[in-house]
């Protein structure tokens, strides 16, 4: 082993050596703009900066590129560092000047050119990282000036460098390295739509370090870090502290409703200031008053987030009209934050003494509230849900297992007091729902049955009897309203009942899922609250095995003069929808046409690569038992079906039919415009050419006669004494007009889509400009050639209108920029209703984030694969950062599908893990390699029967190209670490390129997917018995040998609890480690499910990971 002394000669010896090595001059290429014909790029070269480059252009020690063929090693002064400062600031004036004469419009290019700068040996092209944002008409200008601006520094550089009696090529080294910080510093004025920003200003802080190892390519490797237990839980706790105000006021579950006094009132769920608890808050909008801000008006400094595009004609390209955006003055009127409710709320089941933190034995949530939370992925507690009755104002919500209500009418002189609903007290109240036709009716799921209640006269009703009562979760597999496990985790469908928008007869309606979970798989796990000896049961369908099985069934009542409920009535379909379609496996997506007259479903095959969007008439669901049934056991037998005879029956009908090679991924992105007799018309988003996009359709309806004929002329069978349900002719959808409303190799977000009908427009959201941004567009139903812009480049949006689309609410940010939140009015100013009328201006600000240290903002880079294929990678750079030295380095992977980890958004605490490990000295990398969401199809669909066996090798290029370019990464200190299929990819990293990771973390990880449900995996891998060897590929379980034999390389972590990715995962691989005698170490959450909920387990879990890359 080297001494200490020698090594710290070896160093110092290095350090010489770079600081006599010759550098190249300083090379600026603008290459003639955007138009031009070559390649336009920026480059700062010289050994110190770019090992990439170093590796082009060798350079031999000692000779200098200057004509005296040596090269003199002096000190900068202090008066060179004073010309650097001028020329810099000059630099800075003419390319402010610049933008100007481009009129504001290339902020883009402008990025381009400081993500280029400030990236060392980057080769980047312009004109493809401008490709994400649009440049001005004017560009050109822009691209000469710049240039211009950067070739000038040359001769000041060598009069500097006369001054300081040094030669140019140590001047030249130290201006690059001083032009990247100035470009990239906050004060700079570096434009807030940039996809990259140095954080170097921590280099002053660092000190030399002499013990630090020189690796063969001339750079320094940076220590890891080594610390004790107990520093690193102070390193924790500190970072926690610092990291909290990053943790923006966001608003979420936004709704808006209209006043008769001419305000808007915006509801809201969010965290007060200094309080964790998420509750319900509104701000109120003075929609008379003038637009002082005329349109919405930006400006250019980065204080704000969104410009408003101008009134644009078409491109002359004949494509979609490009929106410019214009910048100055701005008004900037505030909302405010107004609580509505009355704190605290009280709880007959929970004591005001509680904690609610915790998923474990301190949590006061029963145990359907709690996997409810998991399936939404919902990390807050307190009030994170509502509903509201726009017309009457009343409001119901869940909090501690009850629900409650309160009325607001818009004139209220203070906080709202909310009242607890009566419910059964034994059960917890989930899902609460207003009746839309009486604000007063409120249905809700308790102990997997249907109830109602009536707020008035606090008459409550059971509506279902599917629960035995018996508490015995084998006995119990029948549910009424409670979608399925996988239909919630894998679907993302957490209602299970609908009720019927209107009726004119006075009939209240709810159709609603009953499930039958009898053939599932029964498993045991310990119990949530952590009782001694307990255990808690859980329905799981492996993957091969039997899914629940669904049906949909209406139950009706009427609401006497008395107000109590009678009358109530179940209804049935008198045919199965399974015998009807024989291959439909899920029933992912229900509602209710606008004119209640008929029930809409989506209908999914096991292998999910068919879907028929299909219309169930209401005069199809009929009577099977009532309320005068005792029970629902005396109910069960041969139906009588009441009421098929001497009436036109409409049959079931199939209106759309989408097929997939790989996938099809189920999308919310439905709106039925108008239903009559013989068609209905609608939106719909189909993936048909590889990209979400939208289509307006219309479809045609086969009427049936009482006597069994159809409209359309196919008898029915002879044998047949009723009116016939179902009719062949209306099993296949007979589309009469489906127009594309959008189009290109960019797809719609599978959410939200909003329609202004009277001006027929269509609002919704896309990555039509990058697929690293959500953007805010517009298109017409009837010139859907036209696609509008209505968000300002280089942000990412969140966007929710009001049932006009008159207001809307954007949530904005990039990774520069904390998450801003503002009011827009939108207003049409065009008699056509065209996509040019709309004018934008702002109602006011519900929050602005400023502007993080620059330490806290990452890089986004674009490496391409060997494949040709562009992946988008983030790096957090660490916090100690100097030029020369390469850091140990943590993959922080995902990989998976229905995941996009890069974007330009901020991160902030939502990484805080990422931004603790970077604060530690480490680089951490994330990478969005083939598979992951928002590329389109194709590029999804790369994993499409192997995974685990085509993501790291992306991943792995992706990380050898970043290394190359950056120079800072170090290759031989690299650790994998990721969370659910992260953890999965970990340990296939581990076995499959043992040789790059170093170390590996895996939290939570799938080993075997013959272990995992049945929704997801045969989504992506196909069933078990069609694809074996895939499925062998992929098992961690069969790589057991290639796990290392050196200690301290693998750590496992997971939940005892965990009821997604079960133990069971960790526990195999445990054996099978046992059994091959391969060291490990094991970590445990007693406590936990699959997300980490307890705030001292998550210390504790950071705790163990800086612990643990004590070992790179």
């Amino acid at each position: 082993m080297e001494s200490t002394g020698s090594r710290a000669q070896s160093v110092q010896q290095q350090r010489n050596r770079l600081a006599s090595s010759p550098s190249p001059p300083l090379n600026v290429n603008l290459g003639g703009g955007p138009n031009a014909n070559s390649t336009s790029t920026m480059y700062i070269e010289s050994d110190a900066l770019s090992h990439h480059h170093q590796q082009q252009q060798p350079q031999p020690h000692g000779r200098s590129n200057n004509n005296s063929g040596h090269h003199r090693s002096h000190s900068i002064t202090n008066a060179a560092a004073t010309s650097f400062v001028n020329l810099l600031d000059g630099f800075t004036s003419r390319v402010s000047t610049a933008v100007s004469v481009a009129g504001g419009t290339s902020s883009m290019s402008l990025m381009s050119t400081q993500s280029a700068a400030s990236t060392p040996g980057s080769t980047h092209s312009i004109a493809s990282l401008t490709s994400m944002g649009s440049l001005g008409t004017t560009a050109n200008a822009l691209y000469s000036s710049i240039g211009s601006a950067l070739n000038s520094i040359t001769s000041p550089i060598q009069a500097a460098a006369a001054a300081a009696t040094a030669t140019t090529t140590e001047v030249v080294v130290a201006a690059a390295s001083v032009i990247t910080n100035h470009l990239s510093s906050p004060t700079s004025g570096t434009p807030p739509h940039g996809l990259g920003g140095d954080d170097d200003e921590d280099c002053d802080d660092c000190e030399e370090d002499e013990d630090d190892a020189v690796d063969n390519d001339g750079h320094i490797a940076a220590p890891t870090p080594s610390k004790s237990w107990a520093e690193n839980k102070i390193i924790v706790q500190e970072m926690r502290k610092k990291l909290s105000p990053l943790s923006s006021m966001v608003p979420t579950n936004v709704q808006f409703r209209h006043l008769s006094d001419g305000r808007a009132r915006c509801y809201f769920v969010g965290s007060p200031p200094q309080n964790w608890e998420t509750t319900l808050l509104f701000a109120d909008i003075n929609m008379q008053q003038q637009d002082e801000q005329q349109l919405l008006i930006q400006r250019q400094d980065g204080e704000s987030g969104v410009g408003i595009p101008t009134t644009s004609a078409e491109s002359p390209t004949g494509g979609p009209s490009q929106s410019s955006f214009h910048f100055g003055p701005l008004h900037r009127p505030k909302l405010s934050w107004n609580p509505l409710l009355q704190q605290p709320i009280p709880s007959a089941h929970v004591s005001s003494t509680s904690t609610s933190t915790s998923g474990g034995s301190s949590c006061p949530y029963a145990r359907e509230f709690q996997l409810l939370q998991e399936r939404k992925r919902l990390s807050t507690w307190g009030i994170t849900c509502y509903e509201l009755h726009k017309p009457s104002g009343k409001l119901v919500f869940p909090c501690f297992n009850d629900l409650y209500q309160c009325l607001d009418t818009g004139y209220n002189s203070g906080l709202l007091f909310p009242t607890q609903l009566r419910t059964c007290p034994q059960w917890t109240a989930l899902d609460p729902q207003i009746c839309p036709q009486n604000s007063d009716m409120i249905a809700y799921i308790s102990d997997c049955d249907l109830f109602v209640t009536h707020t008035l006269s606090g008459h409550e009703k059971r509506l279902t009897y599917t629960s035995s009562g018996r508490h015995s979760y084998p006995d119990d597999a029948l549910s009424a309203g409670v979608p399925s496990y996988v239909m919630q985790e894998e679907f993302s469908r957490y209602q299970g009942f609908w009720w019927q928008p209107h009726s004119d007869d006075g009939v209240y309606r709810i159709v609603y899922e009953e499930v039958d979970e009898t053939e599932v798989s029964l498993y045991t796990f310990p119990s949530s609250t952590a009782v001694h000896g307990r255990v808690d049961e859980y329905r799981f369908p492996r993957t091969g095995s039997t899914n629940a099985k669904s049906k949909l069934k209406l139950v009706q009542f009427v609401l006497n003069e008395s107000l109590q409920i009678s009358e109530i009535c179940i209804k049935d379909l008198p045919y199965s929808l399974l015998a009807v379609f024989s291959w439909l496996e899920y029933i992912v997506r229900v509602g209710w046409t606008p004119d209640a007259n008929y029930v809409w479903v989506q209908g999914l095959d096991r292998k999910q690569q068919r879907l028929d969007l299909f219309l169930i008439p209401l005069d199809n669901f009929c009577e099977s038992y009532s309320s005068q049934v005792s029970t629902p056991t005396d109910s069960i037998g041969d139906h009588s079906w009441r009421s098929l005879y001497s009436r036109t029956i409409t049959p079931l009908q199939v209106i759309y039919t989408e097929k997939s090679e790989s996938w099809i991924n189920v999308h919310d992105m439905l709106y039925i415009l108008e239903v009559s007799d013989t068609s209905v018309t609608y939106v719909w988003a189909s993936e048909e050419t590889g990209f979400r996009h939208l289509y307006l359709v219309t479809s045609s309806l086969v009427l049936a006669n009482a006597n069994g004929q159809s409209d359309a002329g196919t008898p029915s069978a002879p044998q047949q004494q009723q009116p016939s349900f179902v009719e062949q002719s209306a099993l296949q959808p007979r589309i009469i007009n489906k127009v594309a409303l959008t189009s290109g190799e960019w797809e719609v977000l599978a959410r939200n889509i909003w329609l202004d009908k009277p001006n027929q427009l269509v609002y919704f959201v896309g990555l039509r400009d990058t697929p690293l941004e959500k953007h805010l567009y517009v298109v017409s139903l009837q010139r859907p050639e036209h696609i509008r812009l209505l968000t300002e480049p280089g942000y990412s949006y969140l966007v929710e209108f009001d049932d006009e689309c008159s207001l809307m609410l954007l949530v904005y940010c990039n990774i520069q920029r904390l998450p801003s939140c503002k009011v827009m009015r939108v207003n049409q100013t065009c008699q056509n209703g065209g996509v040019n009328g709309i004018q934008i201006s702002l109602m006011g600000y519900l929050h602005e984030g400023g502007k993080p240290e620059p330490q806290y903002c990452p890089q986004i880079f674009r490496p391409q694969l060997p494949s040709g294929d562009i992946v988008y990678a983030m790096v957090y750079k660490p916090h100690n950062f100097e030029m020369g030295v390469k850091y140990p380095t943590v993959l922080n992977v995902y990989g998976g599908p229905e995941v996009q980890t890069v974007n330009n958004t901020f991160k902030g605490k939502h990484q805080l893990r990422m931004h603790m490990l970077a604060a530690q000295g480490y680089c951490v990398i994330c990478i969005d390699s083939r598979g992951s969401r928002h590329r389109g199809k194709r590029f999804e669909s790369h994993i499409r029967g192997r995974m685990g066996q085509v993501e790291l090798p992306d991943q792995v290029d992706a990380l050898r190209i970043l290394a190359d370019q950056l120079g800072y990464i170090d290759m031989e200190r690299v650790a994998i670490h990721g969370w659910s299929y992260g953890g999965y990819l970990s340990l296939m990293g581990l076995v499959q390129f043992p040789q790059i990771f170093k170390v590996a973390i895996a939290g939570a990880p799938v080993t075997d997917w013959k272990y995992y449900d049945t929704g997801y995996t045969e989504r992506y891998m196909d069933l078990p018995h069609q694809n074996e060897a895939g499925y062998a590929a992929g098992s961690v379980l069969n790589y057991i040998n290639s796990f290392p034999e050196e200690e301290n390389r693998l750590l496992l972590i997971h939940g005892l609890i965990d009821e997604n990715v079960h133990f069971h995962h960790t526990s195999r691989l445990i054996s099978a480690l046992n059994k091959a005698n391969k060291p490990y170490s094991l970590h445990l959450f007693p406590e936990e499910r699959h997300s980490l909920r307890n705030l001292e387990s998550n210390k504790n879990y950071e705790t163990k990971l800086l612990s643990f890359l004590q070992n790179l």
